[in-house]
C-alpha cells in the first residue's frame, strides 16, 4: 500500500519529520560539562566512537544501565540475542538467559531502548557516571536551544504540501515521546502546525506503542492493512506496526537487512516524498 492508498498514517517526529543531528552534538557537549574533569575525555573518546561505528552502542539497540550492558534484540520479540560489555566483550549465551530470561520492557531508567540520536550520548554519560536528573536538565537546555534563533531546523522541500493535501483525504496522526510543549515548538518551527488530525505527546514508545496502536484500531474506522506507521526507529513504530498487521516506512540511511512483505524501507523522507 502506497502512501496516496492508504486513509491513515501516523507519523513519528524526531528523525522523520525533520532529519537534523546538530542538536545531538550540542546536546552530548552539554552532557560532557556536567562530568567530572577526569571523564571528559573519556566520555567525548567514545561518542565519536560510537557517531563512526566503531563502538558496539548502535541505534536499534538496548543499554542495560545496571549491568552496563549493550543488547543486540530480535525487534519482533524484543528478546536478547546478544550482549556485550560497554568494551565490547561478548556475553555467553548462559550469561544472557540468566539475566534476560523474558521478553525486555523498557522502563528508560534502568533498560534504555536507544531508538534514535538522543540516546547515544546519553548513555556514553551514564556509564561514565552522570546522574539522570543531570542528563534531564542537559536534554531540557538543548530542547531550548532548538527553538532559538541559533538553531534553525531544516524543513523538508515538500513536505507541507503533502501533509496539507492529505489532511483533506485522510487521517493523519502525529505519535512522538517528545513532551506537548517541545512539539509545539518544533512543529511552529517545521510550518507544520495545525496539519494533524491528531497530535500524541509523550507517548512512551515503545513500551506504550501497542496500546496507541490499539486505541486507533478501537477507535477509528480503519483495518490495519489501512494504516501506515512512517517513523526512523524500528523498535518504536516499524516492528509494533507490522505486528499489528499494519503496513510500515522504515527511515533509515544506512542499509537495512530486515525484509517484510508490508515494509518500506527510505533512505529519507524526501525520498519518500
Amino acid at each position: 500500500m502506497t502512501l496516496n492508498e492508504a486513509p491513515c498514517l501516523i507519523f513519528d517526529l524526531d528523525g522523520t519529520l525533520y532529519e537534523d543531528t546538530d542538536h545531538f552534538d550540542y546536546y552530548a557537549a552539554q552532557l560532557k560539562e556536567k562530568l567530572p574533569a577526569d571523564k571528559k575525555a573519556e566520555f567525548e573518546a567514545d561518542y565519536h566512537s560510537i557517531l563512526n561505528g566503531a563502538h558496539p552502542l548502535t541505534i536499534g539497540k538496548a543499554y542495560d544501565i545496571e549491568h552496563d550492558a549493550i543488547l543486540t534484540l530480535d525487534p519482533f520479540t524484543n528478546k536478547v540475542t546478544e550482549a556485550h560489555t560497554w568494551e565490547g566483550e561478548m556475553w555467553n549465551q548462559t550469561q544472557i538467559e540468566k539475566a534476560y530470561p523474558e521478553a525486555l520492557s523498557y522502563d528508560f531508567e534502568r533498560m534504555i531502548a536507544i531508538g534514535d540520536g538522543w540516546w547515544l550520548p546519553f548513555s556514553a554519560a551514564v556509564h561514565h557516571g552522570l546522574h539522570m536528573k543531570d542528563t534531564y536538565h542537559c536534554y531540557v537546555k538543548t530542547k531550548e536551544y532548538m527553538v532559538s534563533e541559533e538553531f534553525q531546523l531544516t524543513q523538508t522541500p515538500g513536505l507541507k504540501d503533502w501533509l496539507t493535501k492529505w489532511k483533506e483525504e485522510k487521517h493523519l496522526i502525529l505519535m512522538t515521546n517528545s513532551e506537548a510543549y517541545d512539539v509545539e515548538n518544533l512543529l511552529r518551527e517545521l510550518e507544520l502546525e495545525g496539519l494533524f488530525h491528531e497530535v500524541i505527546t509523550s507517548a512512551q514508545k515503545p513500551s506504550m506503542t501497542d496500546n496507541h496502536f490499539d486505541r486507533v484500531l478501537k477507535e477509528l474506522p480503519y483495518k490495519p492493512e489501512e494504516i501506515i506507521s512512517i517513523g526512523d526507529n524500528f523498535i518504536n513504530e516499524v516492528a509494533p506496526a507490522l505486528q499489528k498487521g499494519m503496513h510500515a516506512i522504515f527511515i533509515q540511511p544506512r542499509p537495512v537487512t530486515i525484509e517484510h512483505e508490508r515494509l518500506h524501507v527510505v533512505k529519507s523522507l524526501q525520498e519518500l516524498l
